[in-house]
């Protein structure tokens, strides 16, 4: 039966897709396996002496939120975390669970607890992961039930060290997917993420009409910073249009900054007006012309706000955006050129194949800055 138990709960952290998932799967496992009611899973954040929920799973009291946003105890309340965590692996102990009951003679905060959950006891399983303590798990059973015995702490010892081998994979997998979607060099995100993101974009303004905006940049004088100063000046001022870009896309709730290659970033905006996102654009030109050794930034905005004609795919919008920036280097532009409110981006996005080849925008003729008042 236990047996069963410690596969079930490694199937169900495996198949889990999200941290939150995973969590879930961590907790409930546990419950399944102790035959309880209530399992929590918890992290130990040592800069903030606290330990913090990530998850409280089965019959939760009225108080216990499945997905706490701010569920933290100060370490020093409990004096247990320090003693099993630390003196006792020191002395050359190992870490085991415990048991709590809510009729203990000293009332501790996890006592206090279980009293008013209306809970009859507690086991806590120490969750270690690289040879340090990272957490615990928790699972209670209610009021009226069976206590716990030391055969069950000691098989929540097994199901903690279950939990943490999955932990170790689940971060070992984050890591990779941070990889996978950032930009090393600026941080921001990379092109594998606006991809993703831009298609979510777009099934959103199919769904319910939010505008989509992308906003496209060229960093002017990349290569002549590079032969003149070097590729570490060079970087530097990646960098620092990387924060510049990331500040002003603050303005922009929820917009993705990322950094395509070489010299192009972009901006990804779901929800604010197409105003709102061309006037982050303008002011993104004009910080970026202030940078030392920089010449400026060449910018093209597209958005489902403006009249851009039928979006039939992420890649039209993205031809668009790319289609303006190019018009704008052209033009050399210090403001943004804005796709469909130009006159020509559109018919030049729209162009058949071979005439739209995006190594093509730069050679298309400037755009006619707009008539005076």
């Amino acid at each position: 039966m236990r047996l069963r138990a410690v596969v079930a709960l490694a199937q169900g952290m495996a198949a889990a897709h999200t941290p939150r998932e995973f969590w879930r799967a961590a907790a409930l496992g546990a419950c399944a396996g102790l035959d309880a009611g209530f399992g929590a899973l918890s992290v130990w954040e040592r800069d903030h002496g606290r330990l913090r929920v990530l998850v409280n799973a089965g019959d939760r009291a009225a108080d216990e939120e499945e997905f706490p946003d701010a569920e933290t105890y100060p370490v020093h309340q409990f004096p247990e975390i320090t003693e099993f965590l630390h003196e006792r692996w020191a002395a050359g102990g190992r870490p085991h669970a415990w048991v709590e009951t809510a009729d203990a003679p000293v009332v501790t905060g996890r006592v206090q607890g279980l009293r008013r959950r209306g809970r009859c006891c507690c086991v806590v399983a120490p969750i270690v992961l690289h040879g340090r303590a990272w957490g615990e798990l928790y699972v209670a059973r209610a009021r009226g039930e069976k206590p716990f015995t030391r055969a069950d702490a000691d098989f929540a010892n097994v199901l903690a060290a279950v939990a943490a081998a999955g932990i170790a994979q689940a971060e070992r997998l984050e890591e990779v997917r941070k990889l996978a979607f950032t930009d090393p060099l600026t941080g921001l995100a990379n092109r594998r993420a606006v991809d993703a993101h831009l298609d979510e974009a777009i099934e959103r303004y199919r769904a319910d009409g939010s505008v989509v905006s992308l906003v496209v940049c060229d960093l002017n004088g990349l290569k002549r910073v590079n032969d003149t100063h070097g590729h570490a000046v060079g970087d530097r001022l990646l960098e620092r249009f990387g924060s510049v870009l990331s500040r002003c896309g603050a303005r922009l709730p929820g917009a993705l900054a990322a950094r395509l290659g070489g010299d192009e970033f972009c901006l990804l905006a779901v929800g604010p007006t197409a105003d709102e996102v061309v006037a982050v654009a303008e002011e993104l030109c004009v910080r970026a012309a202030e940078l030392e050794l920089g010449e400026g930034v060449a910018c093209g905005v597209a958005s489902t706000g403006d009249p851009i004609g039928p979006l039939k795919s992420a890649r039209r919008l993205f031809r668009l955006a790319d289609a303006a920036q190019y018009q704008a280097k052209a033009a050399r532009s210090s403001k943004p050129v804005v796709a469909g409110r130009d006159g020509t981006v559109v018919r030049l996005a729209d162009a058949p194949p071979g005439a739209r080849d995006r190594r093509r925008f730069r050679d298309a003729p400037p755009v006619e800055p707009p008539a005076g008042p």
